[in-house]
């Protein structure tokens, strides 16, 4: 009788670890068996192949000792000959394992306090992958749970079967919170690590906004309205696009909400951050009206290669469209992913008469025409020497004023300049030791040779080492504002796909990569294009 309450005893308390943990019950019990194989080679030799078992129906008990059957035995603790393991086992092979029925055995208090830890440690173990395998799957939702503690501005959060830590930098601004708080955040990553799973948890995150919208605007969740974009100050302003996918359902309207119900409650769990929803445009320029309200604009002029657009507004708009601290181009630029330059309309006019005046005097000092000529080609829109050489004749003769004869001459001129200029800047790169082969490289001139030469390249093995940045420029953030910086080729209109090009040339000719290194990157290149179409989801 008192074997079968230790056995009864020995499930109940499988039973409650397993309920108390949110565990297995199975994984209990293998710990359990673990702990006694522990404390058995502790009496029998650590080199003895012990194993337990334990029923989980009945809680019976087996000790087992595992005995190699081998041709000759040098270890009798684990080993066994073939002849004799016949006799327990008719069908044994050399290579096999033979099983001997070991006897109860009465734990000490070392063995025990052994097997305690080894319980401890396997529970805790499977305690770990099951929060990581729940929370895992949750990355991307919002989750509740009340203040555990808080530690130099870190807010760790009891979250029932885990624990989150939101990070003071994300945290919205003046948040304070203290022990028992509830508190709402957004899962943005779950990682595995040596401490135990780590839930990381984030106020700040746009889609944090996003998922709050979604409980809030049953349009939304049932994916009538999108969310396209969103850009946030946390804790003092957002701008969110949305676009309904039902022509009759006014997107704006149905995420404010009658008398602005809708949108007060995500204001309310934000600490009051002032939200301004914009209706989402395929066409940029609209759309970046649009993202700068309250501000009106005047004109819009977009430079799609550079994704860069200039915004003009009338001078006493301005600071409306700057908003405090830059704040509305700021997020305006976040939200539509263009970067923004904000001119009045008088600075507008005054960089336009400029550019007018520069070009009239290109045109004048290069074509050796007169001003009034120099002039009526700058207002006929062209800019350029390449452009009066290369055009169509008929469209210099067009304009009023000119015949044939005059764009003729005109475009003769434009052309002994154009190689004069060539002459000189080949003479330069001469000069600086550049080599005749990087003309092989695609879209390379000779004031490029002379650029990069310059800049210390005189080989195609030296242009090889270009980075496509070194060739285009690059953008970093300093103190909130986006800095360029210019690359080699900045001032030949170069774009990055063809300085891609050029730098992939110069490493093929140079041995660096391959033709079937170039084969393997696109496939996976366009393995990686098509699984985010098939799986993209709102990112910003």
């Amino acid at each position: 009788m008192a074997v079968s309450a230790n056995r009864l005893e020995l499930l109940q308390i499988a039973d409650a670890v397993a309920r108390e943990k949110s565990i297995d019950k199975e994984i209990v019990i293998a710990a359990m068996a673990d702990a006694i194989q522990k404390a058995a080679r502790s009496r029998y030799g650590q080199d003895t192949n012990i194993r337990a078992d334990i029923d989980p129906g009945t809680g019976e008990m087996k000790l087992q000792r595992l005995l190699e059957v081998v041709e000759t035995v040098e270890e009798p603790a684990t080993e066994i000959d073939l002849e004799a393991a016949r006799l327990r086992q008719p069908d044994a092979q050399i290579g096999d394992h033979v099983a001997e029925l070991l006897p109860p055995m009465e734990f000490g208090r070392i063995a025990a306090q052994s097997a305690k830890q080894v319980i401890v440690q396997k529970v805790r173990e499977a305690e770990r992958d099951r929060q990581y395998e729940e929370y895992k799957d949750r990355i991307g939702e919002i989750v509740n749970g009340t203040v555990k503690r808080v530690e130099y501005g870190n807010v760790i959060v009891d979250l029932g079967r885990g624990e989150g830590i939101i990070r003071r930098d994300e945290l919205i601004p003046r948040e304070l919170y203290k022990y028992g708080d509830r508190v709402r955040a957004f899962v943005y990553d779950v990682r595995r690590e040596q401490r135990g799973p780590q839930i990381f948890l984030s106020r700040t995150h746009p889609q944090f906004m996003v998922n709050l919208f979604s409980m809030e605007v049953p349009e939304i969740y049932d994916g009538i309205i999108e969310i396209r974009s969103v850009a946030r100050d946390p804790g003092s302003r957002a701008k969110i696009a949305v676009i309904s996918n039902d022509s009759s359902i006014d997107p704006v309207g149905a995420c404010v909400g009658m008398r602005g119900s809708r949108v007060q409650a995500v204001v309310g769990e934000l600490q009051g951050e002032k939200i301004d929803i914009i209706p989402w445009s395929p066409d940029p320029a609209s759309f970046i009206v649009n993202a700068l309200q309250p501000a009106e604009v005047a004109k819009v002029v977009l430079d799609e290669d550079a994704e860069r657009i200039e915004v003009v507004v009338p001078d006493e708009q301005l600071s409306l469209a700057i908003g405090r601290r830059g704040q509305n181009v700021r997020l305006a630029s976040q939200l539509t992913g263009w970067d923004i330059d904000i001119l009045t309309e008088d600075e507008e006019s005054a960089r336009r008469q400029k550019e007018f005046v520069e070009r009239s005097e290109l045109f004048m000092n290069s074509l050796n025409v007169d001003e009034m000529v120099g002039q009526v080609l700058a207002s006929e829109g062209f800019s350029s020497i390449e452009e009066v050489a290369y055009v169509e004749l008929a469209e210099i003769a067009s304009i009023e004023g000119f015949d044939e004869d005059t764009a003729s001459e005109i475009q003769s001129r434009a052309r002994e300049y154009l190689e004069q200029l060539e002459a000189e800047h080949d003479a330069r790169r001469k000069e600086l030791g550049v080599a005749d082969e990087l003309r092989e490289i695609p879209n390379m001139t000779t004031a490029m040779m002379v650029a990069v030469g310059e800049d210390g390249v005189k080989t195609v093995e030296d242009f090889a080492g270009y980075a496509v940045d070194d060739l285009v420029g690059w953008k970093e953030r300093k103190d909130g504002e986006t800095v360029f910086f210019k690359g080699v080729l900045n001032d030949f209109g170069i774009t990055r796909p063809q300085a891609e090009e050029m730098v992939v040339v110069a490493r093929l000719k140079v041995g660096w990569i391959s033709e079937d290194d170039l084969v393997s990157e696109g496939d996976s290149a366009a393995e990686e294009v098509a699984g985010d179409a098939a799986g993209q989801d709102l990112e910003e």
